[in-house]
């Protein structure tokens, strides 16, 4: 099967700002991701049995410890449609303290159990001589192509995201937590996109990666074309609110306050590309800064790592960045995805790319 390609690979140029290496959230150092696929099975939905198109991505934050060494994090709620684990905490202490899973809702406990499994062992003394942890998962619904009662990512898929997660290229679309994902009508799931910001604001990165499962084809908009009222010939599938978790990472050493600043931007983003937040869409944002850390352990009066001062400018090159990531990791999830067939045979068609291409084209987006 040929590969099919990113958005940039046709041409496509979304926004000012310059992007890393990978154009991945990869590109901010520390950050690897990691996916574990589950599928098996054809035919009719048999509750609890199959057939599963389903998984589990992890995202790790840092190289290091994430519980020893706590990152400044923040979660931002644009629609609360959601059964997301650890928004809670993270949100009053603006600390992430555990990589970040993604995987799709009814599964979101049993991943959260694996992780908090996986946690404990590089960290015993948790619940023993310390305090215990706050795992973060993240999900969308994947029940229209997924038997998503049967709950089929195990505790050993987890650990299989957890341990293959790299750095540099991102598989993307019907990947991992991505297997059953639709977005505007068509196949959706993993994406990823960066920006890099000017030397003299300090070259900071800032990435995203997105677990896109959102939009009616109707509203698919991409770089201002109304790319799915055009594409006439195919029939609307899985028509329903949907969801999508965003994962925003940057080195730039910015406290909780002022990643939730960045974590606010992301609405912007998905807008560009037609998402109006309806409301059974559960949609929701978390930022976290590599480079701003807080050790679990502390005496009264320790100081923490310097943050950046609030400069104008920065910051709404930061918001910036992040809206133009967000827009194209979203849309990289479209490209990258695959046609796949599902419970009852169901099919979600991917996005038909020489039509695309061709209206993309009369409208005077690409660059080639």
């Amino acid at each position: 099967m040929k590969k099919r390609p990113r958005v940039r690979d046709i041409g496509l140029v979304l926004g000012e700002l310059p992007v890393g290496t990978y154009n991945s959230i990869t590109d901010v150092p520390g950050v690897k991701v990691g996916h574990c696929t589950v599928s098996f099975g054809s035919g009719a939905l048999v509750p609890g049995q199959g057939p599963a198109r389903t998984g589990v991505t992890a995202i790790l934050p840092q190289a290091g410890n994430c519980f020893t060494r706590k990152l400044e994090a923040a979660a931002y709620v644009i629609n609360g449609f959601g059964k997301s684990i650890g928004l809670p905490q993270l949100q009053e202490l603006g600390q992430l303290e555990t990589p970040i899973l993604l995987t799709n809702t009814l599964n979101a406990p049993k991943v959260a159990d694996a992780l908090i499994t996986y946690m404990l062992q590089r960290n015993p003394e948790i619940g023993v001589s310390t305090s215990t942890i706050n795992v973060v998962v993240g999900e969308c619904n994947d029940g229209y192509l997924n038997d998503i009662q049967g709950r089929h990512v195990q505790p050993e898929h987890v650990w299989q995201a957890l341990e293959s997660a790299r750095s540099g290229v991102v598989p993307e679309g019907a990947v991992g937590a991505g297997t059953g994902m639709v977005t505007f009508g068509f196949k959706g799931g993993i994406g990823t996109a960066s920006r890099l910001l000017p030397a003299e604001v300090g070259g900071f990165v800032v990435g995203v990666l997105v677990l896109s499962n959102f939009g009616s084809r109707r509203q698919l908009t991409i770089a201002g074309v109304p790319v799915g009222t055009r594409l006439v010939d195919y029939k609307e599938e899985c028509p329903d609110d949907g969801s999508i978790m965003v994962i925003v990472a940057t080195d730039a050493p910015l406290k909780s306050r002022q990643l939730l600043r960045l974590a606010k931007r992301v609405p912007f983003g998905l807008a560009r590309t037609g998402s109006i937040a309806s409301n059974g869409s559960g949609d929701f944002a978390i930022a976290f800064s590599t480079n701003l850390g807080q050790p679990h352990s502390s005496q009264p009066g320790d100081l923490q790592e310097a943050a950046l001062v609030e400069n104008g400018k920065l910051m709404s090159l930061l918001f910036q960045a992040t809206v133009e990531a967000v827009e194209e990791a979203v849309l990289n999830s479209l490209f990258r995805a695959t046609t796949v067939k599902g419970r009852d045979d169901r099919i979600v068609p991917a996005l038909p790319l020489d039509q695309t291409v061709a209206l993309l084209q009369r409208y005077g987006r690409l660059k080639c």
